[in-house]
């Protein structure tokens, strides 16, 4: 115990440079402790829960940092319509989740910019999306699920689909299933 005394103290006096008793302050962060520092966040947003509880996440993400949230809702034109053509109904459903997911930005003090997108699939839209905004982050809603032998993908076909290709990391929210 004696030698991890003299150590410590040899420490502080010849690599810290300051008195035992005077309390030292972190330096600030550089280098790979920045890349933690998400400014531009990507959310997919659905109605339900999960979308919810992601959306929830990034806005806390966001309001420590300051940083921007591009709130995503892609609508899936099946392949036998065009794809300018979707249905009003679930474009104005889309929509209000848009809003609602602005909305709960304002409440968190976060700038959010809400983008409806037509695809053919939704994960390859999100990827694409993700790289022309340079997004740092992809901010994932995915509920719980039981996992049976017969199970491809863990989290459903989107989410692995994103978690393969995504340019930037990828934080997946799992929510609990009522």
């Amino acid at each position: 115990m004696l030698a991890g005394l003299a150590g410590y103290l040899l420490y502080r006096r010849r690599w810290v440079r300051a008195p035992l008793r005077e309390v030292v302050k972190a330096p600030p962060a550089f280098g790979p402790a920045l890349a933690l520092e998400y400014r531009r966040i990507l959310v997919p947003v659905v109605r339900g829960q999960p979308s919810e509880d992601a959306l929830d996440v990034a806005c806390r993400l966001a309001a420590r940092r300051g940083s921007r949230i591009v709130a995503l809702n892609v609508l899936e034109v099946p392949l036998d319509k065009p794809l300018g053509e979707a249905d009003p109904e679930l474009e104005r459903e889309a929509s209000r989740e848009l809003d609602e997911a602005v909305a709960l930005g304002g409440l968190h003090g976060v700038r959010m910019l809400g983008r409806l997108e037509r695809a053919r699939s939704a994960g390859p839209a999100i990827v694409a999306e993700a790289e022309a905004r340079h997004s740092e982050i992809i901010v994932l809603g995915s509920p719980r699920r039981e996992l049976t032998a017969r199970q491809v993908a863990v989290f459903g076909k989107t989410v692995d689909y994103i978690l393969r290709h995504a340019p930037c990391r990828v934080l997946t929210v799992a929510s609990e299933t009522l």
